[in-house]
């Protein structure tokens, strides 16, 4: 953006926690305010962390700004510098990039401005899009389209996102975004493979569908439509990129993101050593048989001198103990369902969001309402997360990632899942990361409730989440 538009975008540091961030300032005359403030505090509820995450935004006494997270990295425009990227890797971006999108969409944002300076491969090794909502309220790209007329947009910058991946070309005359316009042929942009050899049939036919460059072929209309169509892509890992640490000073020259390129810091690239798995496994057999060989030396001698011959220890375990260890192996257990629990409010607590803690992936969460204090701003006395098991099941473990949260819960079960029937079975406080916890001793139990009696903060407020839950019982 040029500061024409009456926005203007800074690097900053927080002094609070010594980290730098984002922040968008306007303009006095600049006329939507309050739209681009809407849609920052809209997208501050997204969950899913390859979407710029919004830390503050603010419209009071004709002053505005948004906060949000500094991604450091290179952008998709940086990473073609230098040509076209291997078919999978860039594909496997844009992966990433429609499954964040398609969870935009699903909490209704779109974001209507994917250029190729808005996918970001972050320090981090991360998938980063930068604007979800936000650009949409500063170039007012919104107004006026139906919901599905804002997926279809989405949809489409999606396509030009693989398109670009895969030829360095960008598929549109209308957006100066830092790439040659694709070739045309017959009045059409040609695909992929009449523009760069070696693009496999698969992406070549997903990237026509999306962008509709052949008539034959079923168009693809929304967000999540490209992120199925691409879930099956290996996610191999673009180069690592590290840089040099941020600077502790406010700019002091506005930086433009969407009209042009992001200045980034200087990038190093380290390609990290590799070593055969047959070599290192070779290396380590040779140690281990070396060790062996030592200490049976040194038992021998030992014995000698004490008179004695010395047993030498079977390096197998008996038939008998491995038919105990397979008669008692752990195996997991599949939850039959997932739902927000709030038997002290309203009902429910973010129940839409319940099976994402049991979809297996570390990317999506459920989480409960922000409160106003740890205790739920005295409202309640908890609120928790009800696992369905299908059937009576003696669980023996439960690994539960609670992301960076922290907070009290205790672990409950029972036969139903009237509040009455739930007893609690342990309690652990201040939980973070991933927790394991051992359930034996437990009876056996249809219903688990992973009920939170303390909240930790979570920006202005104080909230609590679940990443993943994985039940273990005994076959």
């Amino acid at each position: 953006m040029n500061e024409s538009s009456g926005a203007t975008f800074w690097k900053a540091i927080d002094e609070v926690l010594a980290r730098p961030v984002a922040v968008h300032t306007f303009a006095p005359d600049f006329e939507r305010q309050h739209e681009v403030v809407t849609a920052a505090r809209a997208a501050s509820r997204l969950t899913d962390p390859r979407l710029t995450q919004v830390f503050d935004a603010a419209d009071e006494d004709g002053v505005a700004y948004v906060v949000s997270e500094w991604v450091s990295g290179e952008s998709l425009l940086d990473l073609l510098s230098a040509g076209p990227l291997e078919a999978e890797r860039g594909a496997a971006l844009v992966a990433e990039a429609a499954e964040a999108i398609a969870h935009a969409h699903e909490h209704g944002l779109a974001h209507l401005n994917l250029t190729p300076n808005r996918l970001m491969w972050t320090s981090g090794n991360t998938v980063k899009v930068l604007g979800v909502g936000v650009d949409a309220a500063i170039l007012d790209t919104a107004e006026g389209l139906t919901e599905e007329e804002r997926a279809q947009a989405d949809a489409e910058g999606l396509g030009r996102l693989l398109y670009a991946a895969l030829t360095g070309h960008w598929p549109s005359p209308d957006d100066d975004c830092g790439l040659p316009e694709a070739p045309v042929d017959d009045d059409h942009y040609c695909t992929p493979r009449q523009v760069t050899a070696g693009v496999p049939g698969y992406l070549d036919t997903i990237t026509s569908r999306i962008l509709g460059l052949r008539r034959s072929v079923e168009p693809m209309d929304s967000p999540m439509e490209v992120a199925e169509a691409l879930a099956e892509v290996p996610r191999p890992a673009p180069a690592s990129v590290s840089t040099l640490p941020p600077a502790v000073e406010l700019r002091s020259e506005p930086v433009d993101t969407l009209g042009g390129r992001m200045p980034m810091p200087p990038m190093i690239h380290r390609p990290a050593p590799r070593r055969s798995p047959m070599l290192s496994r070779f290396l380590l057999t040779v140690v281990v048989l070396l060790a062996m060989v030592v200490v049976g030396v040194g038992a021998w001698t030992l014995g000698k001198s004490l008179g004695t011959e010395p047993t030498v220890p079977s390096a197998a375990p008996s038939a008998t103990a491995e038919q105990g260890q397979a008669a008692g192996k752990p195996v997991e257990v599949k939850i039959a369902g997932a739902t927000g629990f709030d038997p002290l409010g309203d009902g429910e607590e973010r129940n839409e969001l319940a099976a994402l803690a049991i979809d297996g992936s570390a990317t999506t969460d459920w989480h409960s309402e922000t409160y106003g204090g740890p205790d739920f701003g005295r409202l309640k006395e908890g609120v928790g997360l009800l696992l369905d098991l299908g059937k009576e099941t003696r669980l023996t473990q439960a690994v539960i990632d609670f992301g960076a949260s922290g907070g009290t819960v205790e672990l409950r079960t029972g036969a139903s899942p009237a509040p009455e029937s739930l007893k609690t079975f342990l309690t652990r406080e201040n939980v973070s990361g991933k927790v394991t916890f051992d359930l034996n001793g437990s009876s056996a139990t249809r219903y688990l409730l992973v009920w939170f009696t303390e909240l930790p903060p979570h920006n202005n407020g104080y909230r609590t989440m679940i990443r993943d839950v994985k039940l273990m019982a005994v076959k």
